[in-house]
């Protein structure tokens, strides 16, 4: 040692790894425990940061993966080897699709048992290889510092993505004298003047422009200078797929999402555009309406602003290709404050008045419509409510008549997810300290509503309307579409969804009319704690715009 130098403590790796979270600004994990991460949970326990303990790693992951999307920060999960690793599979797959940055470390056999087929040994460089940005396995106490580093510079770079990290227990239970690396340096404004005017410079040559937004790392910043660009220029925005508070959809230049049974003028426009701006999105098959616009012959002129290289062109041929963060190149554009042709607001207005068409509420049967509900949680919610869902076809009254009003008050899974919505909502509640909001479906619900206990331990106040049908709601309508009257493998017996919330410590109410909504709503926001509002929905309601005998008779 050099003399002068101080002498550092020996730490065990445990402790380095939560010393270097707490480096890189790590607040909270989430996490199930296991034996093969003992050191790890060691060195959390004096770190200062909350260790939020689930019931099962497949809502653990969901909710770093809900984390990540709303702090524009990695979501940190902490899983045990094996089986853990591989309920975690189901989160790990949503950020890599929602582009979300996650970091993810996994329990690992002792180095000295590779190869014998040990107690829930996986190879996790196979397992993970295609679900995440990068793997690997730390084999050395002394340099996880350097892997934790590059864990978090790689979960933000380009297009953000999960992470993950094998820890060999005896590695992590070892000591090493290592110093810290500090914590990932934010990447400085890279949008050059030059892409902005060719950006400009393409859209001069446009008669029916549209903007497409999507992506992650959205900020509140980002969504306010893209209503100022578009409303300056008198631009057309749809929203990708769940992206749906990219923009206040107030604003008179914000004419839908493209989703799940987009709205039929809307995929219409699609073929209608002569330019694409896509900003910050993939374009993918259900934003593009399921390749509507082809990718071998798109047809039009295509704008491509991504923050990864590698993405542009991958699946649409680019005229213009930007590799830049699309928040960095809206502010960029709504900065030139430049007037737009006037020939855009007729075709913007247009579109937009097939969107507020498409708010009027279309009668579904029922004694409970979800249309009403949908449409009344625009005055029940407190400002900055986050929703949350996760996937089926009660998805699509809230994507088709609730209002977004600011940006980050929305997740859901662009992967089509089930089982996602109830833990994102408890990860937003505790990320924003405030009430959130689970729209759900009786099956999407349980397959992780034993994180309820995550919920009440941890003190999230989650209030969840989950629309009770009976039925695996989107694959019965598939299959009444393709073998009409055979019903085979879709129907649920449900459990009395209020009674359980109350079991677990919550609030529970079970509404039956309309009219009883907004009252067991209100009830449930003001106990304080967990609720769960039932819902007794009519199977007959199938879609919002086709019930179950229509659908039968094609």
């Amino acid at each position: 040692m050099a003399m002068g130098e101080k002498e550092r403590p020996m730490r065990h790796g445990g402790q380095i790894l939560a010393d270097a979270l707490k480096i890189q600004g790590v607040r909270r994990v989430f996490s199930v425990p296991g034996e093969s991460f003992l050191a790890a949970l060691d060195g959390l326990l004096d770190s200062g940061i909350e260790n939020v303990v689930c019931r099962q790693e497949g809502g653990a992951a969901m909710m770093a993966e809900a984390h990540g999307k709303l702090s524009n920060t990695p979501g940190v999960l902490f899983v045990t080897r094996g089986p853990g690793a591989a309920n975690a599979a189901a989160g790990i797959h949503v950020a890599m699709h929602d582009s979300t940055p996650m970091v993810v470390f996994v329990g690992q056999i002792a180095r000295g048992h590779r190869d014998r087929s040990a107690f829930q040994e996986v190879d996790y460089r196979a397992m993970f290889g295609g679900l995440a940005k990068w793997v690997a396995e730390v084999d050395d106490t002394a340099r996880l510092p350097e892997y934790i580093s590059r864990a978090f510079h790689v979960a933000m770079s380009g297009r953000p993505g999960p992470v993950v990290l094998a820890l060999p227990e005896d590695m992590l239970s070892a000591r090493a004298d290592v110093a810290d690396l500090p914590a990932r340096a934010p990447a400085a404004p890279c949008v050059a003047p030059a892409a902005v005017e060719a950006v400009m410079a393409r859209l001069a040559e446009a008669e029916r422009p549209l903007v497409v937004a999507g992506g992650g790392l959205w900020t509140e910043a980002a969504a306010a200078d893209l209503a100022r660009f578009a409303e300056v220029q008198g631009l057309p925005v749809a929203v990708g797929f769940r992206r749906s508070d990219y923009i206040d959809n107030r604003h008179p230049s914000y004419v839908g999402d493209l989703t799940v049974g987009m709205r039929p003028d809307l995929k219409a426009a699609l073929g209608e555009a002569d330019l694409l701006l896509i900003l910050g999105s993939r374009f993918g098959d259900i934003a593009s309406g399921g390749y509507a616009v082809d990718p071998g012959a798109p047809g039009r002129t295509i704008v491509h602003v991504h923050p990864d290289p590698d993405e542009l062109g991958r699946v649409f041929r680019p005229d213009l290709a930007i590799a830049a963060p699309a928040p960095e190149m809206i502010a960029a554009l709504a900065a030139l404050n430049r007037p737009g042709r006037e020939a855009w607001t007729g075709w913007r207005a247009r579109l937009r008045a097939g969107y507020e068409e498409w708010l009027q509420p279309v009668e579904t049967p029922g004694a409970v419509k979800l249309e009403n509900a949908a449409t009344a949680l625009g005055s029940l919610l407190p400002a900055g409510t986050v929703i949350t869902t996760g996937a089926g076809n009660f998805t699509t009254w809230l994507h088709r008549y609730h209002q977004f009003t600011e940006a980050k008050t929305f997740l859901g899974p662009t992967s089509g997810s089930m089982g996602y919505g109830f833990p994102a909502a408890i990860a937003a509640a505790l990320e924003t300290g405030r009430l959130a909001v689970a729209w759900e479906g009786d099956g999407c619900f349980q397959m992780t509503l034993n994180e309820m206990s995550t919920a009440v331990q941890h003190g999230a106040q989650v209030v969840v309307v989950v629309a009770n049908n009976g039925s695996y709601g989107t694959i019965r309508m598939h299959q009444e579409r393709k073998y009409p009257g055979r019903v085979s493998g879709t129907d649920l017996a449900n459990p009395d969804f209020a009674a359980l919330a109350r079991a677990y410590g919550g609030h529970g109410e079970l509404v039956e009319r309309d009219e009883d909504f907004a009252p067991a709503f209100q009830r449930a926001v003001a106990s304080g704690e967990l609720a769960v509002i039932e819902l007794r929905t009519a199977l007959e309601a199938l879609t919002p715009g086709r019930t179950l005998s229509q659908v039968r008779g094609g």
